[in-house]
């Protein structure tokens, strides 16, 4: 198994690009299933996690032609042959389960394993499956596995108990073929909400309100073919951005969406990094002020993304002052912190709370494991300013969501090697 070698490292320094969004492509891929014609997708990370989509569109009948010179994809689903995905792929990820709104308003039936994917805490598939039943699904899970079916979907007003993006986005899939008008309330607000949602107009769907949270599909007979670019990946600049404090480094952001991270920047410059949107990109310096404490709580868009809190949490380790951060998203999602303690971090964890009593020193170089692809990464960044040597194992997590993360920071400057283990 293969395992990032960290050393510690001077301030990182330089210019880096940002690749497509990881959580905007899958959805998005899925949606191709919507139609028979040809789509071509553009700015396409070349990820794990795309890789097993492209493979489970392929076990489907689909023709997938990768090419990772131009990061596009040219998808066929003319030849879709069934509407099974195999359990052994379904189970690598959890975003698999996007295909079940565009099989069943596609073909009529879906039958998924339950997905699998970063053991962050409870994602269920409830919301799901509630959205789908509401525009008129049969669905029944047994053995760990969701068989639906479904005569023609018809609209329906569907409000959601929590904003969940993913249940968002696989009922404005299905909708965009239904009888009628379906309004989501209490919908996600995510940058990749509205990107799906752009895709699929420009396949012929009739979708308003992305972006707010209330969504309304008119549905349509059929869907076609088109091409389509990928927004840059807010998560993936936001590590950047972190990268650049947590070494008190100087880097400019390439292709970065200044709106997609506003929470980020907010709290960054509460701690004394200075952010400036320039034409070239987001220049992020942590290299100007003593940098201080502050506190975050994890909210749905547009407040402090989840995904963020445990890079952000690395970098408060290293700051004056005692810091708290608050998850309120998922309830398993500290596990890197005791990979931080083995690090010297003095981190207590009560429930959904974390305090952090910062020390810009205390960090030592330790073997720690990636307990997820956000929290591998927080760990990577640790081991940046760590004195000594560090090794973070399990780094296929990290790989799930990251293209060429040691060579980007390597870019900058990082000593930062992937060895076998």
């Amino acid at each position: 198994m293969p395992k990032f070698v960290i050393e510690q490292s001077e301030p990182l320094r330089g210019e880096v690009e940002i690749s497509g969004s990881k959580n905007a492509v899958l959805p998005i891929m899925a949606a191709t299933l919507l139609t028979d014609d040809v789509c071509e997708i553009n700015d396409v990370p070349h990820l794990t996690d795309v890789l097993v989509m492209c493979d489970i569109l392929r076990s489907m009948g689909a023709k997938v032609n990768e090419d990772w010179k131009t990061h596009s994809l040219i998808i066929d689903n003319s030849g879709l042959n069934t509407s099974e995905a195999p359990s052994e792929l379904v189970k690598k990820m959890r975003a698999s389960f996007f295909i079940m709104g565009p099989l069943l308003a596609r073909t009529g039936r879906a039958s998924i394993a339950l997905p699998g994917g970063c053991s962050i805490g409870n994602r269920p598939i409830d919301l799901h499956n509630k959205g789908l039943r509401q525009l008129g699904a049969v669905i029944r899970i047994e053995q760990g596995k969701v068989d639906a079916m479904i005569e023609q979907p018809k609209g329906a007003l569907v409000y959601l108990d929590f904003p969940s993006v993913g249940a968002t986005e696989n009922i404005m899939m299905a909708a965009t073929l239904a009888t009628g008008v379906t309004t989501i309330e209490n919908a996600a607000e995510e940058p990749e909400i509205v990107d799906l949602a752009n895709f699929l107009n420009k396949m012929g769907a009739k979708i308003k309100g992305a972006g707010t949270d209330t969504i309304k599909i008119e549905g349509v007979s059929k869907l076609h073919g088109t091409r389509h670019a990928v927004i840059p990946d807010r998560i993936e600049t936001g590590t950047f951005m972190i990268a650049a404090a947590i070494t008190r480094g100087d880097i400019l952001i390439k292709n970065a969406v200044p709106d997609h991270v506003r929470p980020m920047i907010a709290k960054l410059m509460e701690c004394g990094v200075i952010v400036n949107d320039e034409v070239d990109g987001l220049r992020v310096r942590g290299d100007i002020r003593n940098l201080v404490a502050t506190d975050i709580k994890t909210l749905p868009y547009p407040g402090f993304p989840t995904d963020m809190q445990s890079l952000f949490m690395s970098f408060l380790t290293t700051v004056e002052g005692t810091s708290t951060v608050i998850e309120t998203v998922f309830e398993n999602r500290f596990m890197h912190a005791a990979e931080l303690s083995r690090m010297g971090a003095n981190i207590e964890v009560n429930g959904r709370k974390a305090t952090i009593p910062g020390n810009v020193y205390q960090l030592k170089g330790a073997r720690v494991a990636s307990t997820d692809l956000r929290g591998g990464a927080a760990l990577v960044l640790a081991g940046l300013v760590a004195e000594g040597k560090t090794e973070v194992t399990e780094i296929y997590h990290i790989e799930r969501g990251y293209e060429d993360f040691a060579y980007k920071l390597q870019s900058l400057g990082a000593k930062i090697t992937r060895e076998d283990d």
